[in-house]
């Protein structure tokens, strides 16, 4: 059996717990995907940002040896070779390439090869190194590729700086990480190979770029060339090489904005010119993507938790405040059971359970009213036996003996003898069954049994007529119910001096109760000894209250009472001064138990 807590708790669960953690749950998908579509939507008007700065740097860098045209002096070494140009002035020459260098803040060396006299110079911190004969450097594997390029430029990935000329003034603790740009001079008419400038920039200027549409330790960018060589990442340890085949594959698997199997956001674009083909990648973490709606989840979890703590004090208070009445009811009911039949009820609640207790206290009161009528019932019964007892020299050899007196008076001729004898002896067996169930019928024969004895007695100084309907005659009726009545009219009529006195039994059916009047024409009271008589007769059965006078009308009384309900009893009527008339009252719709 479930208790009321065990219901109070589920209802809990079903109708606030459930639901509200189910809303948590759908506002934290739906709050994740907007969080999600404007990092998308924000992410790419900054990809395509920073993906135009990365173009129009890289722009400027592969356009900055197109100054050189315009330095006659410079151009002139390239176009004659160093020999040549001794004639120039060195010391433009020599301010040329260094103003070259300091042109951008983020060159870290330059190296100028000219072609006619395989000569070579570098500029490093501002420093014009001294000329170096270089005749195996177009042999190497990049120079190769961009000389047979179609392309003027080319672009190593990143690595560390490189002492071109071998030159004492770059220190070996320099292990800066630069990029390189080759850059090839030809003559502008005849598209000659004159030479070719190499630049060594540092990644400062692509990482603040790079790094502008990130935060710092929470989003990574990665800048790749067309070979998959890392141009710049977050991860330094990535630059210069190539990028891993895991990333990679996250890389070319993702959209412009897409979801990676490990849930980071993969944002990649494929940069225009002078770079294209490059790949430029962010990659935010939904660690940090979703951080602020976890947040709100857990503030909301703890709010739920907050909420389920307070809901079990609340079906703490509630099955505390409603279930102790129950319980402590159901003890009473219990203990009623177990046949305490006085239990305490509080009915002074003002709610259902207090309802519940006085209904229970007024069911109790009528069983407790209901067991000591037939308590006293039972007694009265007792009481009636032993009156027949008392009244009664063993009723059997009684009986026996009328019967043979009665034969003895058939044989004497006797017949009058014979009907008084008979009469007798219906009294007595009446009076031997006084303790079972009687009705109207059998009341007035044994009443009727009695006046004929009583005629014989008193001849002709008093007369008696009983009407009763045949239909009343089945209703069953208390025993010895009438005969009381009925000798009390001979005790206050002739005992009193009064004669030829008339005596008058009938019965009727009014207001839905069996009517049994007995009245008589003798002696009657004050309207004064009436009142005090009632008095006696109404008042509750008591030891305090007990009196020998009127004993017969008031047991009479007690019994209807006792056998139905306060609805029965007796009725007394002095019939104006001229007799005496008492009216039994029987509810005819209850049944004598």
């Amino acid at each position: 059996m479930k208790s009321i807590q065990t219901r109070l708790l589920i209802l809990l669960l079903i109708f606030i717990i459930l639901p509200y953690f189910l809303s948590v749950l759908l506002i934290y998908r739906q709050t994740k995907e907007n969080v999600e579509r404007h990092e998308l939507e924000n992410s790419r008007e900054q990809m395509q940002q920073a993906s135009e700065d990365l173009a129009q740097y890289f722009d400027d860098i592969i356009n900055l040896p197109y100054i050189l045209y315009r330095n006659p002096d410079l151009f002139g070494v390239f176009e004659q070779g160093f020999e040549s140009s001794l004639y120039f002035n060195q010391l433009e020459i020599n301010k040329g390439m260094t103003t070259f260098y300091l042109m951008r803040s983020e060159i870290r060396q330059i190296r100028f090869y000219i072609d006619e006299g395989k000569s070579s110079f570098t500029v490093y911190n501002a420093v014009l190194s001294a000329r170096k004969r270089k005749p195996d450097l177009l042999k190497q594997a990049s120079i190769q590729k961009l000389i047979n390029s179609d392309r003027n430029y080319l672009i190593e990935p990143p690595h560390r700086i490189e002492n071109y000329n071998n030159t004492s003034f770059i220190p070996e603790s320099d292990k800066s990480m630069v990029l390189t740009v080759h850059h090839k001079i030809l003559d502008a008419l005849s598209k000659k190979f004159l030479g070719i400038i190499t630049i060594d920039i540092d990644l400062d200027k692509i990482a603040r770029i790079s790094n502008h549409i990130v935060q710092k330790n929470k989003e990574t960018v990665l800048l790749s060339d067309s070979d998959g060589y890392v141009i710049y990442a977050s991860d330094e340890a990535l630059i210069g090489k190539t990028v891993p085949a895991e990333l990679q594959n996250r890389i070319h698997s993702s959209a412009a904005g897409a979801q990676s199997p490990e849930g980071d956001i993969v944002f990649t674009r494929t940069l225009p010119e002078p770079i294209q083909e490059w790949r430029f990648t962010k990659i935010t973490s939904s660690q940090f993507l979703f951080e602020n709606v976890r947040e709100t989840a857990y503030t909301n979890i703890i709010v739920g938790v907050i909420v389920v703590g307070l809901g079990l004090i609340m079906v703490a208070i509630i099955s505390y405040k409603v279930t102790r009445p129950i319980k402590l009811l159901s003890r009473k009911v219990l203990s009623i059971e177990g046949g305490n039949l006085n239990a305490e009820f509080d009915d002074q609640r003002e709610d259902e359970i207090g309802n519940l207790e006085r209904h229970i206290k007024e069911m109790m009161n009528r069983i407790n009213l209901h067991i000591d009528r037939e308590y006293k019932l039972e007694i009265e019964n007792r009481k009636n036996q032993h009156r027949a007892l008392k009244s009664q020299i063993n009723p059997h050899f009684l009986f026996n003996a009328l019967q043979s007196i009665a034969a003895v008076a058939l044989l004497s001729e006797s017949p009058r003898v014979y009907q008084l004898i008979t009469s007798l002896s219906k009294m007595m067996r009446y009076s031997i069954r006084v303790d079972q169930k009687s009705t109207v019928r059998s009341e007035a024969d044994y009443v009727r049994a009695y006046l004929n004895l009583q005629e014989e007695r008193f001849q002709t100084d008093f007369s008696f007529l009983i009407e009763l309907p045949e239909a009343i005659l089945p209703i069953p009726v208390p025993s010895m119910i009438l005969q009381p009545l009925v000798e009390n009219f001979f005790k206050h009529c002739y005992d009193e001096g009064f004669d030829q006195a008339h005596l008058h039994i009938y019965g009727e059916i009014r207001d839905e109760c069996l009517n049994l009047v007995v009245e008589n024409n003798g002696r009657s009271i004050t309207d004064d000894e009436l009142v005090a008589l009632k008095n006696k007769i109404y008042a509750p059965v008591n030891e305090g209250n007990y009196s020998p006078q009127h004993i017969g009308l008031k047991n009479i009384h007690d019994r209807l009472v006792l056998h139905y309900d306060q609805s029965a009893g007796i009725e007394l009527d002095s019939m104006q001064g001229q007799g005496f008339s008492v009216r039994l009252v029987i509810p005819s719709y209850l049944k004598e138990e």
